[in-house]
């Protein structure tokens, strides 16, 4: 079974890529969560220690492919620009959704 929705050999090398991020991104935030969850369940501090160090690669990797979508596909980059660091919010306020309208 193929990972693509449309037939692979309509799609560009490009578009190719972009798919081969985006999946890549969501295996390294699966990751992530895997070992964040066997990090606050274990008990033995050697082990914790081994997975908190693994999780964190896995969120270098993460960032690393967002960066990369960030360079190649112009819409990232807009939206990482104005929905990150945003100086107006507060560390303990709530996120906040705001959709913007598209049309």
């Amino acid at each position: 079974m193929s990972d693509y929705h449309e037939p692979v050999e309509e799609l560009s090398p490009q578009a190719r890529d972009f798919s081969r991020a985006l999946k890549s991104l969501k295996e390294e935030v699966e990751a992530v969560d895997w070992y964040h969850q066997r990090v606050v369940t274990t008990k033995n501090q050697d082990l914790k220690e081994i997975l908190e160090h693994n999780r964190d690669e896995e969120i270098e990797h993460a960032c690393k492919t967002i960066e990369w979508l960030r360079k190649n596909m112009p819409v990232w980059d807009q939206e990482l620009r104005e929905q990150l660091f945003k100086e107006d919010e507060k560390d303990d306020d709530p996120p906040s959704l705001r959709i913007r309208n598209t049309k």
